[in-house]
């Protein structure tokens, strides 16, 4: 485990929430000189890179917001018969390009490019580097001519630095009827039956492992310690395995094959444990309105060998979870289990944590979370009970003794 000063030694690991929250999708539409649509697109996505700065490199993922719009170099190709082209602009000078190809039966995004400029200060601050790069790859996008591509798993691409997600695609090109098909030719990764949010496959359980090991972490800035934490954390994982089965799987994080570091900010306390194979953040925010602290995010990366893409992602910023007033301490000896994603889910073993206002290394007053709460309740309802009865039936034997010497005369 790492000394508490290891965290001087994580500065940006941790900048890999600042875009957690998954940008809405949006339809993209490239028309003819005729006003008819030959390229459709529907999705979200997801950029992941990095960066120099003056204190070294730092990581960013940021999303394709709402407001991206088709540019007018976009193309329909020759007769919409020949190469075509989707060009999606946002930000200050971002771009990216999905170029389109045919032959007789198959259709194919044959190169994704992403253009992005590093002086837009508000996905990159701090950037010693104010060029323009441009980076590209091939692609697997693919599907059979009039027929729409599909895939409602997230799609990873490698453009040589940057990661580009797509997430629940819908895209189509050299439309025949100026809309989506109802034919669909569906991605690798959702298999012969793609999931759905609403009815996602039935995965295979395997025994659960023990409960794991509470470690103790904390994480300091400039003005001192900005979190305690005491836990034992366990991931539960479902993902696709090589032979195409759904399974769920849990895993214990081990302390002593771990290190630990962090990051303190006004608005943001982010502790970060890292593996051999695995990276895992959790991220606290405090609501200045009602001065509540509470686990707001939580970013896992981790490798699984037998997995059918063997690097499992997660993520969520929008989580509500073990909260408490600023300056008090949030505990619970009962299990608890977050839900990050669908297919994520964060198990976290007799927590005690704080964050933000911290005394030294000194927890400030408890509070209880409800599921011990509502554990304590069992025994005082039977401890009630035991003593109702006990008074009932002593009233009764008092009343039966008072009645029998009733009964009798003195001679």
């Amino acid at each position: 485990m790492a000394a508490p000063g290891g965290a001087r030694r994580w500065p940006l690991l941790l900048l890999l929430f600042a875009g957690l929250m998954h940008g809405a999708s949006a339809v993209f539409v490239v028309k003819d000189g005729n006003g008819t649509a030959c390229i459709m697109a529907n999705f979200s996505a997801a950029f992941l890179t990095s960066y120099d700065t003056k204190n070294g490199s730092k990581s960013v993922t940021f999303e394709l917001p709402a407001s991206a719009e088709v540019l007018n170099s976009s193309s329909c190709g020759k007769g919409n018969a020949s190469d075509s082209s989707l060009v999606i602009a946002f930000g200050r000078g971002h771009t990216l390009t999905l170029s389109f190809t045919r032959n007789a039966t198959r259709y194919s995004v044959q190169l994704m490019r992403f253009v992005y400029n590093l002086s837009d200060t508000e996905i990159f601050p701090d950037s010693s580097s104010k060029e323009t790069k441009t980076v590209e790859s091939v692609t697997d996008i693919k599907a059979d001519i009039n027929k729409t591509y599909r895939c409602v798993s997230s799609k990873q691409v490698r453009l040589q630095d940057v990661t580009v997600t797509l997430r629940d695609a819908t895209i189509q090109a050299y439309l025949s009827n100026g809309s989506f098909s109802r034919e669909e030719t569906h991605c690798e990764q959702d298999g012969p039956s793609p999931p759905t949010p609403s009815a996602p496959p039935r995965p295979s359980p395997t025994p659960a492992p023990e409960s794991p090991s509470v470690s103790k972490y904390n994480v300091s800035g400039a003005n001192g310690t900005c979190l305690l934490a005491s836990m034992g954390l366990q991931l539960n994982v479902t993902y696709r395995t090589t032979d195409n089965t759904t399974v769920t799987r849990e895993f214990n994080i081990d302390p002593n094959k771990t290190t630990f570091g962090g990051n303190c900010t006004a608005q943001l306390v982010t502790l970060a444990l890292r593996g051999r194979n695995l990276l895992l953040a959790l991220q606290f925010a405090m609501n200045a309105s009602s001065s509540r602290v509470f686990l707001q995010g939580v970013q896992l990366t981790m490798t699984l060998s037998d997995a059918r893409d063997p690097t499992f992602k997660a993520a969520n910023s929008s989580l509500r979870a073990l909260q408490a007033a600023a300056g008090n301490s949030y505990k619970c000896n009962a299990e608890e289990r977050v839900q990050v994603t669908e297919a994520f889910f964060l198990n976290i073993f007799r927590v005690w944590v704080q964050a933000f206002r911290v005394d030294g290394d000194k927890f400030g007053p408890v509070e209880e979370c409800q599921l011990d709460a509502n554990g304590m309740l069992i025994p005082i309802a039977v401890g009630g009970a035991l003593a109702g009865l006990v008074l009932i039936v002593l009233i009764a034997y008092l009343i039966g003794r008072k009645r029998s010497h009733a009964g009798y005369q003195t001679i």
